[in-house]
């Protein structure tokens, strides 16, 4: 006589006993969005809980792999993974929004007079009149050297880190604006207002997860091949640091790693994820391990029950498409570096974010539709903020 088995029950004692593994304090050490690590109810032994695809869950236990239905273990994890995110929906905030405001012209700023008129345009700018001491300018509070309006050096920057070469930008600027810009102008901006930038956002601590991935590429630089090094996010896919070295030695791994600290003000991650280059072993040992051990290296990532870097490898596929187009970087301390970590943060939508940027999933809003505008009005003014202080 075959005995009936009752499939509900079964399942609700499972939750139940999930339940009972969180109630009895053993939380799952998330490794990332998909893998999970839980004690034993004994706490002799480790099991590994994997979401897969086409909403697969499995555990390592017996369990599992004798009866192939959801054990206890992967149950804890599913509650704990609902109430942690309900958590962070509820507590997690904007660390800060970046806000650009156009002043508005009322008085004229030779004489103070408020009988003025707009006068035309001239360089994308508008021109005013004042009647008072007849003479001409243009609204460019905190831009007031530069020749061209900042949403034609904003257009610039939005073509080039979108894949134009500087040639083509010139031509476009022309045959749309009627400008005669040269290319190297163009360059000149680009290397003016990248670095100015990224100063102030480097001053804003991004709300990051536990969960960082490093990896390095080789890059032609003046005709030699260098190593490229970056450090991703997971959670957010902030890029957090991208730093140039000749060789890959731990002085090298330990530089990257530095930056990438600095850039989150301090903050360390729970695990940080590499592949099987030696240079990491002893460089996260210095720069993340304390006697707590508050960071994990996972390592020989990609091998068989292992996590993968798959996040930072597509960056570096992003960054190889810029490469070819400018046929190889020209110079070691290049912006074009820099000013892609920032469009990849800050301006390029990822369809893996829903259309959003890392910056709005780390807690960063820029305000307004033209970005790079906000962005760059914001960082002029953090830099004259900074010439009074010191």
């Amino acid at each position: 006589m075959v005995k009936h088995i009752d499939i509900k029950s079964m399942i609700n004692a499972r939750k139940a006993r999930g339940m009972l593994l969180l109630e009895e304090g053993f939380e799952p050490n998330e490794v990332n969005p998909h893998t999970w690590i839980v004690p034993s109810q004994k706490g002799k032994e480790y099991y590994t809980i994997i979401h897969g695809k086409h909403n697969r869950w499995s555990c390592t236990c017996k369990d599992f792999e004798h009866k192939g239905i959801p054990c206890k273990h992967i149950y804890a994890v599913k509650i704990w993974r609902n109430f942690k995110e309900k958590f962070e929906t509820t507590h997690i905030v904007e660390n800060q929004s970046i806000k650009s405001f156009e002043s508005k012209i009322r008085k004229c700023k030779f004489c103070n007079s408020t009988e003025i008129i707009k006068y035309g345009r001239k360089n994308g700018k508008q021109n005013y009149y004042c009647k008072s001491c007849n003479r001409k300018f243009v609204n460019n509070i905190n831009f007031e050297n530069m020749k061209y309006s900042p949403k034609i050096i904003a257009l610039t920057l939005d073509l080039y880190f979108k894949g134009v070469s500087l040639r083509k930008i010139s031509h476009h600027l022309k045959e749309f604006y009627s400008l005669n810009i040269c290319y190297k102008s163009v360059y000149n901006w680009i290397e003016k207002y990248v670095k100015i930038m990224n100063e102030y956002i480097n001053n804003i601590n991004p709300n990051v997860g536990e969960v960082w991935h490093t990896d390095e590429m080789m890059v032609s630089i003046g005709g030699n091949w260098e190593y490229l090094w970056n450090i991703m996010d997971e959670r957010t896919r902030f890029q957090l640091a991208s730093v140039v070295s000749k060789e890959r030695y731990i002085k090298d791994a330990r530089m990257v790693f530095q930056r990438a600290k600095k850039n989150c003000g301090g903050r360390k991650p729970k695990y940080m994820v590499t592949d099987g280059l030696q240079a990491y072993k002893r460089a996260v040992k210095k720069e993340f391990i304390t006697n707590t051990h508050e960071t994990e290296h996972l390592w020989n990532v990609g091998l068989q029950h292992h996590p993968n870097n798959n996040h930072v490898e597509r960056l570096h596929g992003n960054i190889r498409d810029r490469e070819k187009t400018m046929r190889g970087l020209k110079i070691k301390d290049t912006p074009i570096i820099e000013g892609h970590r920032l469009y990849y943060n800050f301006i390029k939508p990822h369809e893996s974010l829903n259309g959003k940027t890392p910056s709005e999933v780390a807690g960063i809003k820029i305000e307004g539709s033209n970005k790079w505008l906000a962005l760059m009005k914001k960082s002029i003014q953090y830099q004259i903020d900074q010439e009074l202080k010191g």
